[in-house]
């Protein structure tokens, strides 16, 4: 298992051979390709914020990276992010939402067994996952910031998936996106405490102090709660968004002034395998 560096049309992305399958479509954007511009330029995914980006560079965004996935920009639908546990189970009711529809939820993480559904989730460095179980043909997509993680988002994300279309976790495929590492993730006590609080001595693994902070192993920690959970096929993109703002957004070295980026996942219709 391993990320993959992608080139196409000009869009640079990651894909994983965890979710290479011609059931599905994948990838995770970096910040290149795209069209806008100045502290945007140029792959962004984000039209709201202090000093928004123009909504057609946005829109071009988002169509340019689905193209280079093969992919229809009409049929995706996005996360409404508030750092909370809600898993949304997607319909066809939902395509566009987002981009051609208003929201009308709020979740960190989508779930859908409808082909012609593209997931996406965003990150400037927090953690977002995609999964996928062959058996059954369904997908998830999960944005898991540190509060996110502490509520065991992924693992809950897991259990929906078998809860609503009967994956088994064995079956389950996990890649785990570029966002902050440890060597970034430096955090007074309310992030270890957490992570304490929720998961008792086995969090200590992912924890260490650096003087009198603390460091926190957020993509580790995700991976073990997965395993915890029954997935036994986890890939896990090595790079820290925060070290890496040559190819990444990362709230954590610029605040507010910046984009994100985002992870797709979709299942292609029967006719196009």
């Amino acid at each position: 298992m391993s990320f993959l560096i992608q080139t196409t049309s000009g869009i640079t992305y990651h894909t994983s051979t965890v979710l290479e399958h011609g059931q599905t479509v994948h990838g995770f954007s970096t910040r290149l390709g795209g069209v806008s511009e100045g502290r945007f330029a140029s792959l962004n995914f984000q039209k709201n914020g202090p000093e928004p980006d123009d909504w057609e560079n946005v829109l071009e965004n988002y169509r340019r990276f689905c193209a280079a996935l093969g992919t229809d920009v009409r049929d995706v639908v996005r996360s409404k992010q508030v750092h909370k546990d809600t898993v949304r189970h997607v319909t066809a009711a939902d395509r566009g939402k987002g981009l051609f529809a208003p929201r009308d939820y709020t979740a960190d993480a989508l779930v859908t067994d409808e082909p012609g559904l593209n997931l996406m989730v965003f990150s400037a460095d927090c953690i977002i996952l995609l999964l996928h179980d062959p058996v059954t043909r369904s997908i998830g997509a999960v944005h898991a910031g540190w509060r996110g993680t502490a509520l065991d988002l992924p693992a809950k994300t897991v259990r929906e998936m078998g809860r609503l279309f009967g994956a088994r976790p064995e079956d389950i495929r996990a890649a785990i996106g570029a966002g902050i590492g440890p060597c970034c993730f430096e955090t007074h006590d309310d992030v270890p405490d957490a992570m304490r609080a929720a998961f008792g001595p086995g969090a200590e693994a992912y924890i260490a102090p650096r003087g009198e902070k603390w460091t926190v192993d957020l993509k580790e920690l995700n991976a073990w709660r997965l395993r915890e959970a029954g997935v036994e096929h986890i890939d896990i993109c090595p790079l820290c968004t925060a070290c890496r703002t040559d190819l990444y957004w990362s709230h954590r070295v610029t605040g507010d002034k910046r984009g994100i980026q985002g992870a797709l996942i979709g299942l292609r219709r029967e006719e196009a395998q």
